[in-house]
């Protein structure tokens, strides 16, 4: 209730001072009773008026401004490696065509198979290794500390229907914004699992 409520026709029919003292109640108790109606009746307005203005939203799928990135760490066993993007794009090339529910379109994305890359820097997956494989995960990081996990096993292409790659183009063009080097993942239904400015590869293992 407002503070406008109170005014008026129901200030006219509020006791006299003679009458509150033939009541049974203390009259400062009825005087307390009308302060709380008009404050909390106050409070309560702007409450609702708060309420009703909309709330500002958050971009989806937003990223903090980083450098982009133009080289990749890859630690495999606690030995590192670092690559450039030119090094990346001699390397035998993986083509995915993928649709991406942010931009609602579908791209097409050139690089490296990630499993090609652990395999030719100290983690080819054979019998021998096999084991440690269902054992073993990763961590991808971009520029902007934005990090996702894989196991080993989803970017193995003997074990794994879809390809994850070390993109270097997308639709025949340089990535933009996006860095030099991204890692793309054709097997999530959604993106969230793609790191742009991508900088970081490391592989751990629970063993």
């Amino acid at each position: 209730m407002g503070a406008g409520l109170l005014t008026g026709s129901c200030l006219s029919q509020w006791p006299s001072r003679g009458s509150l003292k033939g009541m049974k109640r203390p009259a400062h108790l009825l005087f307390g009773l009308l302060g709380f109606t008009l404050v909390f009746g106050g409070g309560l307005q702007l409450h609702a008026q708060a309420a009703s203005k909309p709330m500002a939203s958050t971009p989806e799928h937003a990223h903090a401004a980083s450098p982009p990135s133009t080289s990749l760490t890859l630690t495999i066993d606690g030995k590192s490696t670092t690559l450039s993007a030119a090094e990346l794009q001699a390397m035998p090339q993986k083509t995915i065509t993928v649709q991406n529910t942010h931009t609602k379109r579908e791209e097409t994305y050139s690089g490296v198979l990630l499993g090609d890359l652990l395999a030719k820097y100290g983690f080819p997956v054979d019998q021998s290794t096999h084991r440690k494989m269902l054992r073993s995960y990763l961590v991808a990081e971009g520029m902007d500390k934005y990090w996702v996990l894989y196991s080993v096993t989803e970017i193995e292409g003997s074990e794994h229907n879809g390809d994850v790659i070390v993109a270097t183009t997308v639709d025949g063009k340089p990535l933009g914004e996006d860095g030099q080097l991204k890692l793309v993942n054709s097997g999530d239904k959604k993106p969230q699992r793609w790191v742009r400015n991508l900088s970081a590869i490391t592989v751990k293992s629970t063993e």
